[in-house]
Order: C-alpha cells, then sequence, then structure tokens
C-alpha cells in the first residue's frame, strides 16, 4: 500500500534519449503508479542526450525546488567503449547531487550485461521499464512521506 507524502509533490522525471522506446516505459510505469493509488503529484518531463548528462540535470532540478528527481535510462555495452564505467558514474552523479541538494534521488537507470536489438530483449526490456518505473513511484512516495 501507497503512503501518501505530503502535498503538493513536484517530481522532475528525467529520462536519457538513447533507447527512449525502452526509457520512456518508465515514465509511463511511475504515471501509472500515481493514476492508480491516487498520487496527485505535479510531474515535469526532462530530456537528455544520455544517462551521463542526468546527474547535472537532476543537482539542478533539485535546486530550483523539486521534491524528487528521477533518472531513467538504458545503459549498454555499444562496444565501442565500457558501459559499466558510465553506469558507475550516473549512479554515482545521483547519489553525490542527492547528498549536496538533500532532495531525494531515484534511480531507473539499468545496466544490462547482455543487451541486444532483438525482438525480445526490446520486448523484456519495455515491459521490464514499465514495473521500474511503478517501483519508482512507490519510493519516492514512501521516502516523501517520512
Amino acid at each position: 500500500m501507497t503512503q501518501t507524502p505530503k502535498t503538493p509533490v513536484k517530481i522532475a522525471f528525467i529520462k536519457a534519449r538513447w533507447h527512449a522506446g525502452i526509457v520512456d516505459q518508465a515514465e509511463a510505469g511511475f504515471k501509472q503508479h500515481m493514476a492508480e493509488n491516487a498520487l496527485d503529484w505535479q510531474v515535469d518531463t526532462f530530456a537528455v542526450p544520455g544517462a551521463f548528462e542526468a546527474p547535472l540535470l537532476a543537482k539542478r532540478k533539485a535546486a530550483a525546488g523539486y521534491d524528487a528527481v528521477v533518472v531513467a535510462a538504458l545503459v549498454v555495452d555499444g562496444g565501442i567503449y565500457r558501459h559499466d564505467f558510465v553506469a558507475a558514474a550516473v549512479v554515482n552523479g545521483i547519489m553525490q547531487a542527492q547528498l549536496e541538494t538533500d532532495v531525494p534521488m531515484f534511480s531507473v537507470s539499468l545496466t544490462p550485461h547482455h543487451f541486444h536489438n532483438t525482438a525480445e530483449h526490446l520486448a523484456f526490456y519495455t515491459e521490464h521499464f514499465v514495473k521500474k518505473g511503478a517501483e519508482a513511484a512507490e519510493a519516492v512516495a514512501m521516502v516523501l512521506a517520512q
């Protein structure tokens, strides 16, 4: 059962544009969970080119008065560079921004070990991002209710 945080609640939802069709599903799951649990939040959506750019924007949105920030991204091994350093930089950057601003931040930034642009993987991760978006909404509600 979702706890209801203080109102009004203003959420910044940041989405990386790499693999946008999949990443956008996190926002869909987030908003679906809001609707199902009567969470009347203002959610403003912001786009960044890739996951690497998200922590700076998250910090700026926290400083601009948002009550929470959610970052969604899919970081995959493109074969050119090691995707694990990008994933680590993103999560570490979000954590650092959270600690510096005292605004809770939530990551729906996933890094699969093996992602292939096949129908099976696209379907799996698209569905998985819906679930993770809903879980992020639940986490936001729990943290803001404290």
